[in-house]
């Protein structure tokens, strides 16, 4: 249906119920048997979908596969036609997820006689609006792919040179660093995904209006294209770089990109800071008498923001969700880093837009209005379906987030998924069953079992960046908190932050999907090294046909997290 963002299918005939969430350039389909379990001789799912105005069906593929008539590993991804999905729910990512129309997705239960041959039932059949804004001229969720570690870049990119002709090995060498892959631009147009477009769009529309005031505020600043634009703004720039720790090195990008725009904007236009500690943000503001647009959220300007780490980038439109953004820059610009906190950019303001509830605070806080332990409170006590989180550096940071994070977890009622970065050696992440398991950096990259390649280790540093935790994501009550903003004292009280407050459900589900897919990539590397730990090959299961087999899904069907995964979400 048009404009919706959850469409469920119809087939009163299919065996199987199917939902389908839209994200932002992305789609999460899931499924469910409607009565009792599955017969054992079910194998999987078969997904296919065409494309608005398409006149054919496209099968997704599965890199994962039944072992040949040889018994050995088939390595070559397959049709799930002949290699269904196991799984009770799967993120797709259409080739043109921008197209204007409704995707039609069908999906088919799967089964296999005793003679291996496969046969299908009846298929549910859902259409749906994906679009690329999620609310169009007021709001727009991105994210980037944040899969440089993936055999998808396998596939696409490492057979024709190295992670190293595409990114810089130094972000000191970031502003001068030029890639020499032959794919570089497919590359980064893949990595970046809709958040880097978007954020290169708003810029590329403010140059071409010579209305347009520009107010930056920069972490990391090392990416050319940006610096580029920048440049070309001229005494319509006005930007704050952070200087803290590496930033402030003579050498460092940040010094240079300084340097840079001194020259183009004058340099009573550029102001070095780092507030109490950081200067965390990462905002770019225009304001024109043709529009007036913010661009917020976890996305660095930078190689690792675009091309490696997965980042949200959120762009609002209009008067209402300019001014607070504008008057926090000001602030920064004009007071004490220890009276920032006084000023009302700390309090939180309401971004006006038509139909969606959204507020913005910004750090550093005062004790009076600080909201770090609002939002545990808001976890702790407030969380009653569900809770998903992204969160760089949680399990490295103490405090009252990780504590209420760890308080819901223990709390069999409520679904919590959840995975942060670690600063060394990988990812936590929360499964389902209540433990962190890390994922190791190795595990990332190499020693992979059948039939999955070695990837590329995407150079040094995290790989999540996200910062974002969705509440009750199927109630009316759902709500996202999200920003630059770490979940920490120090982003709390001594960085330069924002943190934004939605109660909206497109946008809650919008995270969610982001969340499971990430979530879902890196467990499978967990069950990659539970593979290569056991000896074991990743192949798809056969129906039980011994004493002592079980059935794929038996699991889905016993498990308590398990079973609330697969009817949340269906």
């Amino acid at each position: 249906m048009a404009g919706e963002f959850q469409v469920n299918g119809r087939n009163a005939a299919a065996l199987f119920t199917l939902r389908i969430h839209r994200g932002d350039g992305m789609a999460l389909l899931a499924m469910n048997w409607k009565k009792g379990k599955p017969p054992e001789d079910f194998v999987g799912f078969a997904i296919e979908y065409k494309e608005p105005n398409g006149d054919r069906f496209f099968a997704l593929k599965n890199r994962l596969n039944f072992r040949t008539v040889a018994g050995k590993v088939n390595p070559t991804p397959m049709s799930t036609r002949l290699s269904p999905i196991q799984k009770f729910r799967w993120v797709h990512f259409p080739h043109n997820a921008e197209l204007t129309g409704e995707f039609l997705y069908r999906v088919s239960p799967v089964f296999m006689n005793a003679a291996d041959e496969l046969s299908y039932g009846d298929a549910q059949e859902v259409a749906i609006e994906l679009r690329r804004e999620t609310y169009p001229g007021l709001l727009n969720v991105t994210f980037t792919r944040g899969f440089v570690s993936s055999q998808a870049f396998v596939d696409r990119y490492a057979s024709a040179g190295t992670i190293s002709t595409i990114l810089p090995n130094e972000a000191a060498d970031g502003l001068v660093f030029v890639p020499t892959h032959p794919k570089a631009e497919d590359a980064k147009n893949w990595m970046g995904f809709e958040a880097r477009s978007a954020i290169l769009e708003v810029l590329d529309k403010a140059i071409n209006d010579n209305k347009a005031q520009l107010r930056v505020v920069a972490y990391d600043l090392n990416e050319p294209e940006i610096v580029s634009r920048l440049e070309k703004l001229k005494g319509r720039l006005k930007i704050i770089i952070d200087d803290s720790d590496e930033h402030g090195d003579p050498n460092s990008a940040e010094t240079q990109a300084a340097t840079r725009l001194s020259a183009s904007a004058g340099s009573a236009n550029v102001k070095r800071q780092h507030m109490l500690s950081l200067q965390h943000n990462k905002t770019i503001i225009v304001d024109s008498p043709k529009g007036k647009t913010v661009v917020c959220g976890s996305t660095n300007f930078s190689w690792r923001g675009f091309f490696v780490q997965s980042n949200n980038a959120l762009v609002i439109q209009g008067e209402g969700a300019t001014r607070p953004f504008l008057e926090a820059f000001e602030n920064y610009w004009s007071k004490e880093p220890t009276a920032f906190g006084a000023s009302t950019s700390a309090n939180w303001s309401n971004l006006g837009l038509a139909g969606i509830d959204a507020s913005v605070a910004f750090s550093p806080h005062s004790s009076s209005n600080a909201v770090l332990k609002s939002i545990s409170y808001d976890i702790e006590t407030n969380t009653s379906s569900s809770l998903f989180y992204s969160l760089a550096f949680l399990y490295q940071t103490r405090g009252a987030i990780r504590d209420a994070i760890k308080k819901v977890s223990e709390d069999n009622k409520i679904f919590v998924y959840g995975i942060s970065d670690k600063k060394v050696g990988g990812l936590d992440l929360q499964k389902p069953d209540g433990n962190v398991a890390p994922v190791f950096a190795a595990a990332l990259t190499k020693n992979v079992p059948e039939p999955f390649s070695t990837e590329p280790a995407a150079a040094k540093g995290i790989r999540m960046h996200h910062k974002f935790l969705v509440i009750d994501f199927d109630k009316p009550t759902a709500r996202v908190y999200l920003g630059s903003y770490n979940f920490s004292p120090a982003a709390d009280n001594k960085n330069g932050e924002n943190l934004l407050l939605i109660r909206d459900r497109r946008i809650a589900v919008s995270y969610v999907v982001e969340a499971l897919r990430i979530f879902d990539h890196y467990h499978f590397r967990v069950k990659q090294q539970e593979a290569k730990k056991a000896k074991k090959e990743l192949v798809l299961a056969k129906p039980p046909r011994n004493a002592g087999e079980e059935a794929w899904w038996l699991e889905d069907y016993t498990d308590v997290r398990k079973i609330r995964d697969r009817e949340l979400f269906a």
